[in-house]
């Protein structure tokens, strides 16, 4: 077998060592243009499980690093003077001229041919003359650009620029050292890297790197400048490059991994921010999936399928922590003002990976410092302290998210919700919120949806809030309020979501006369000016029937498409009258709404508003337009912005994953000051924990954790051991509230050992 690595770095050199050793009869050439003690960077850093994994495959090289490694356990946050350290971490780091000579030397010794200071052939030319092309060329590969359609490659250059610089003395601790500037923020994010040097990376945004001058210095200037902004981890101390530039990180994603005998590996098929570990660690995983795969599979197009299936879920999963870092980063200048021992809570947990209570079990101390700070009592988990929603008191953070139902009868809740509703107040939440409430039969999304535009609907309600409130004190009962708009006249869920009714269609209203899918769902009408006053006292009406019906909480849905939400999307509001155009004109209707219902709605009950805070999808909505909304309805009067994402447009491509719709929460939380329900993919308490001891929410609202057990905060309170304020069982089910053993075994305890 005939094999060909473009690129000699390490994953490139590590594939090449791999598949010779597993087979000395292949035919191994890598071709790398730089001479062999060329490098860039300086420090790589690796896990215990990439480092276990060359232990299994290749001892010979586990044994040559082993001792070349730096290993340490804390992180210390420097900022505002305050130096504040986290411990049981776990790193190893080494120079990376250390890792490149070691796999130069044990590809000579297994036979693989490395040809240095050699442009490789081209990759086609390549394939036609090999049986297996491995394209480890790196960010630029020129490979992926070649065969760009086979591939489909995915590029996004990020909004902050850094430089690779290296000082001549170890840190002792990973280090984040923040330097408030008077042209913006800059970071420091520093490592030893052997006994004698560390890596020091510098990043900022690129509108605080050109105003201090940075995009004219070279790399002399630029060491120089940045060695003077960290006094507490430098001491005075010089920088030095190694032809050291100013980036801009480009994540690096593709369709596809391989094509025929073509495969990407390491930063060619994939990059990763370095805020969260090494691309190196990922080139390495990559190389020994790959050689495994060759050797355990019969053919090569059923190899490279194999390594892709292997390697794409743990890299589709550290994108999407690495980006959540990322952009915190980008957003640092948002985060300076917390305290300080927030502020480095919130740094450590940035990228959703380092949890609460894994932070707990590493350093117990620096998480009770944290929480100190922030007034939570000794012993209390943080989603069980109360928080004041306007004139409204919750016992506890957690909300029970909307959810439709899509069971009642001509709008009238029923049996099913009186259950639905009354079990989840009965499992310890702190705020109960209903399905979206439609303010008319037209503004309904199926059949099946309820409603608050008459009396019988309004009683049923009370009947349901009577309940809530009697049998489970307490228990905040909140109503949505919305109209379907584009998005009405639809099957119930299980039946079809989206999909029209195959008969007895009522008639859509709109922005514009744009469907929700073409061809598929209705054209809707695009409404008169003359029309909006009648749908606003839909709203009105509906409200007052909510203040009758005993609800303590009213929240406007403007959110995932529906009427409201139609009128602030760009993508779906083409409106060219006061209703339409920029922001201010897009917000005109959903505001005249708010503040009507804000005239009928009692001051001493909570008023909030969902939005969909990005439509997941070009030209929608942008982050300045998401923060406008949110500031326009909190200067409105609304208590708090429940936020949400999408569902705006069929043709939406969410960045699904844990969490991922906090990160927009978090922005108008600490951007605005505004308080903030939190939303999507939230499915543990320990998440639930993290967010509101880092800042970035006030309340977390957790919908299928609830459909999947109705008593999902109180057994999060038995999980914790924790039986105090905010988790009151009710007195009916106080003797379950501990959970029940697992199981037992009845052999001896082994007590002694000879």
């Amino acid at each position: 077998m005939r094999i060909a690595v473009i690129g000699g770095g390490p994953g490139g050199l590590y594939a090449a060592a791999l598949l010779k050793r597993l087979d000395p009869a292949r035919e191994v050439t890598v071709h790398e243009r730089n001479a062999p003690d060329d490098t860039f960077g300086f420090g790589v850093v690796l896990s215990d499980e990439t480092l276990g994994g060359i232990e299994s495959a290749d001892p010979v090289v586990y044994a040559a690093l082993r001792d070349e490694f730096v290993r340490w356990d804390d992180i210390e946050v420097v900022h505002r003077g305050r130096k504040l350290t986290s411990g049981g971490h776990g790193f190893s780091a080494l120079s990376r001229r250390r890792l490149l000579a070691v796999l130069h030397e044990r590809c000579r010794d297994l036979g693989v041919d490395l040809r240095f200071r050699s442009e490789a052939p081209a990759a086609a030319e390549l394939a036609a003359s090999h049986d297996l092309v491995i394209a480890a060329d790196g960010v630029h590969s020129a490979t992926r650009e070649a065969f760009a359609d086979a591939f489909g490659p995915d590029l996004t250059t990020h909004r902050c620029r850094y430089i690779w610089l290296a000082a001549d003395f170890a840190l002792d601790a990973f280090r984040f050292e923040i330097a408030e500037t008077e042209h913006g923020v800059m970071q420091l994010h520093g490592y030893p890297f052997s006994a004698g040097a560390s890596t020091v990376i510098v990043e900022m945004r690129e509108e605080v790197w050109q105003a201090a001058g940075l995009d004219r210095m070279d790399e002399a200037a630029s060491a120089a400048y940045c060695a003077k902004l960290f006094p507490d981890t430098l001491g005075g101390r010089p920088l030095r490059g190694n032809n050291s530039r100013w980036i801009a990180f480009r994540t690096v994603a593709n369709a596809r991994w391989s094509h025929e005998n073509v495969v990407l590996l390491g930063d060619a098929a994939h990059t990763a921010h370095f805020s969260i570990g090494s691309g190196t660690k990922l080139a390495v995983e990559d190389a020994l999936a790959l050689a495994a795969c060759v050797e355990e599979n019969t053919t090569l197009p059923e190899a490279l399928a194999a390594y892709e299936a292997e390697r794409r879920p743990v890299v589709t999963s550290t994108q999407r922590a690495a980006r959540a870092s990322l952009e915190w980063f980008e957003d640092l200048a948002t985060y300076t003002a917390q305290p300080p021992y927030r502020f480095a809570f919130n740094l450590l947990t940035r990228s959703r990976r380092v949890t609460h209570d894994n932070l707990r079990l590493r350093d117990p101390g620096f998480v009770a410092a944290v929480e100190r700070e922030a007034g939570v009592p000794e012993g209390t988990p943080p989603m069980f302290t109360p928080f004041r929603l306007g004139p409204l008191e919750l016992r506890n953070r957690v909300v029970v998210s909307a959810m439709d139902m899509y069971s009642a009868d001509d709008g009238v809740p029923g049996d099913f919700h009186l259950v639905h509703l009354g079990g989840r107040a009965l499992g310890g939440a702190g705020l109960v919120m209903t399905e979206m409430v439609c303010v008319s039969p037209d503004g309904r999304i199926t059949p099946g949806c309820t409603g608050l535009w008459n009396d019988a609907q309004a009683a049923s309600w009370q009947r349901i809030a009577d309940f809530v409130h009697t049998r489970s004190p307490g228990t905040a009962l909140g109503v949505q309020l919305g109209h379907s708009g584009r998005k009405g006249s639809t099957r119930l869920m299980w039946e079809g979501i989206d999909d029209p009714l195959p008969d007895g269609n009522w008639p859509v209203v709109a922005p514009s006369p744009l469907p929700y899918r073409d061809g598929v769902n209705q054209v809707p009408r695009a409404l008169e000016v003359s029309e909006l006053a009648g749908l606003r006292d839909q709203f009105v009406d509906a409200a007052r029937r909510a203040v009758e019906a005993g609800f303590d909480l009213l929240e406007l849905h403007c959110a995932h498409g529906y009427l409201l939400s139609s009128f602030l999307s760009p993508l779906t509001n083409r409106r060219t009258d006061a209703y339409g155009g920029d922001v201010r004109g897009r917000l005109r209707f959903p505001l005249e709404v708010f503040d009507a219902v804000r005239e009928v709605w009692p001051e001493d009950r909570a008023l909030t508003v969902r939005i969909s805070a990005t439509d997941w999808a070009e030209g929608g909505t942008s982050s300045e337009d998401t923060l406008a909304v949110a500031r326009a309805f909190a200067e409105h009067g609304a208590d708090a912005i429940d936020v949400s994402t999408g569902q705006v447009v069929s043709e939406e491509r969410p960045d699904y994953g844990r969490s991922y719709q906090t990160p927009y929460a978090d922005r108008i939380r600490n951007g605005l000051g505004v308080p903030v329900i939190a939303v999507g993919a939230i499915s543990s308490w320990d998440d639930v924990n993290s967010l509101l001891l880092a800042g970035r929410a006030d309340l977390c609202a957790l919908a299928r954790p609830h459909l999947y057990d109705p008593h999902w905060s109180l057994h999060a309170a038995a999980d914790q051991d924790y039986a105090g304020p905010g988790a009151p069982w009710p007195q009916q089910y106080r003797a379950g509230s501990r959970k029940p053993p697992t199981g037992r075994t009845d052999a001896p305890k082994q007590r002694l050992t000879l």
